[in-house]
């Protein structure tokens, strides 16, 4: 799949969302692990990753519509799009 060279989603970031605590919110519920963590640029909320178990991040994103995301791994500053599987760092 080619890549689009520009990202509307990416572009319209303009504050970072960083994590409140660095746990996935879903799996907390169900006592469940997850494997890392990414925040929603949209309504901050931080979830898991698609390494993890129940991927609730693309889960969040399919339900919500919000395509952003941001690593909430310590020391890495990226940014990805699902909806033009795209990403930048920042």
């Amino acid at each position: 799949m080619e890549q689009p060279e520009f990202c509307a989603h990416l572009t319209a970031i303009k504050e970072i969302k960083t994590a409140k605590e660095h746990v996935c919110e879903e799996c907390v519920k169900h006592g469940w692990s997850w494997v890392h963590l990414r925040t929603c640029q949209t309504c901050g909320v931080t979830l898991c990753c698609d390494s993890s178990p129940h991927k609730h991040a693309t889960k969040h994103f399919h339900q919500s519509g919000h395509p952003v995301v941001s690593s909430a791994e310590e020391g890495e500053r990226w940014l990805w799009c699902y909806a033009d599987e795209v990403m930048a760092d920042y």
